[in-house]
Formats: structure tokens, C-alpha cells, sequence
């Protein structure tokens, strides 16, 4: 089992001066559940090397066990060193794709056309592709095979426009997840502000916030046994 992690390298928050990236837990979690599920990962980011990692993601209120143990896993940290560069992988050779999140991929990954050919091409196979928090995102411009946009007419959840309130940054995103989501048509949902909750639709699976890693994880896992 095969799967493609793909990671932000934009790390600028806006024009505040302040720093971003991808979201540890969103990797970490992801990470150790598809390892002991027997996956071989792949990380990959539209830059390569070493990916630009949230600073508040690794504050003390923000890690969990597999935030500590991800950052204590030499092997870990070494596979995140050499990222790939995103336009040279084919998705064809991986069985699923898993998004993390972070503010960063609303800059790059939303736009990037290299990620929603991976995300297109792993769809149209027949393969699944998971994302979580702000990385629903990165479907913004991603397609059906008849134009339209992936996520019309199907279920999908992302970071919500509270929880963006709540940490501050509705005006300095450059879009908002939930509202982006609406008016591509998807049909959205949402659980507690801060708590896992996972929506599936086919071989899409969007998850809420940090919280939702693990489960969406699972999920990912549970839609390849099936396949």
C-alpha cells in the first residue's frame, strides 16, 4: 500500500509577518496510523525538501502524543527533510492521497496545478484522496470529469468559519474554507467547533480540523480495505 502524503511549502501568514505552514498533528496522526496499517508513504510538497512547519502547531497546547512522537522519530523527521518535489511524481504509482493541513496550502496548493492533477488523476482511478482542515481547500479549482467543480453536489466538511474566527485570521486568509466549499456547490456540514468530525462521499473524505486527523485517517484506511 502506497499512499502520497502531499505538504504546503508556502509559509507566509498573508502580510502579517507572521509565519505558517502545514499543521503537525494533521501529519502526525495521518502518518503513524497508515505506518502501522503497513503503508509505505511518500511525502511530497510543490517545493521539496523540507516543508515550512506551523509554529503554533508544535506549542504545547497543540500536541498530542503523536506530535511528541513524531518530532522524537529520526526516521520521521528524515523523510520530511526530502520531500519530493510535487511535479515530479506520478500519481498512478500510489494507491491514496492524504492532505494535511495548515494555513499554507490556502496559498499554494489551492492553486497549484500540480496538485490538482494528482488529485484529478487519483479520483478518475478509481482511488481515494483524503484531506483535512484547511486542506479541503486545495479543491477549489479541482474539476469533475465533466468541468464542473469536484465538489458539487457531494458531501464535504472542512475548517469552519467560526473555528477560522476563533483563531483570528478571517481577514487574512485568502479564502475561507466553508464559504469556498458552499459555492462550488459542495453540500457541507460541520460538528463542534474544535471536534473530529469526517464526511465521506465516495472516494472523497474531508475532514473538520486537527481533531479529525486520525479519524480521517482511519477512513482512508477503511475505504482501501474495501477496495
Amino acid at each position: 500500500m502506497n499512499v502520497l502524503v502531499v505538504l504546503t511549502s508556502h509559509d507566509e501568514l498573508g502580510d502579517t509577518g507572521r509565519k505558517t505552514g502545514f499543521w503537525l498533528e494533521e501529519l502526525a496522526a495521518p502518518y503513524y496510523r497508515l505506518k502501522q496499517a503497513g503503508a509505505t508513504i511518500t511525502l511530497a510538497s510543490p517545493k521539496g525538501g523540507r516543508p515550512p512547519l506551523d509554529p503554533k502547531s508544535n506549542e504545547p497546547g497543540s500536541q498530542t502524543d503523536d506530535t511528541r512522537r513524531f518530532e522524537a522519530d529520526a526516521e520521521a523527521s528524515a523523510a520530511l527533510d526530502s520531500t519530493v518535489v510535487l511535479s515530479t511524481v506520478d500519481p498512478a504509482g500510489y494507491d491514496a492521497v492524504f492532505y494535511p493541513g495548515g494555513h499554507g496550502p490556502l496559498w499554494d496548493l489551492a492553486e497549484d496545478g500540480d496538485s490538482r492533477t494528482v488529485i484529478e488523476t487519483t479520483l478518475r482511478a478509481g482511488k481515494p484522496v483524503a484531506l483535512v482542515c484547511h486542506a479541503p481547500g486545495v479543491l477549489r479549482h479541482v474539476t469533475a470529469e465533466d468541468g464542473s467543480p469536484l465538489v458539487r453536489g457531494r458531501r464535504v466538511t472542512g475548517f469552519t468559519n467560526s473555528e477560522e474566527e476563533g483563531v483570528g485570521l478571517t481577514g487574512v486568509v485568502p479564502f475561507l474554507v466553508e464559504d469556498m466549499l458552499k459555492a462550488n456547490g459542495g453540500v457541507y456540514s460541520q460538528g463542534p467547533d474544535w471536534g473530529s468530525y469526517v464526511v465521506r462521499d465516495g472516494l472523497l473524505i474531508t475532514g473538520q480540523n486537527p481533531a479529525s486527523s486520525a479519524e480521517a485517517a482511519d477512513a482512508l484506511l477503511a475505504l482501501l480495505a474495501e477496495g
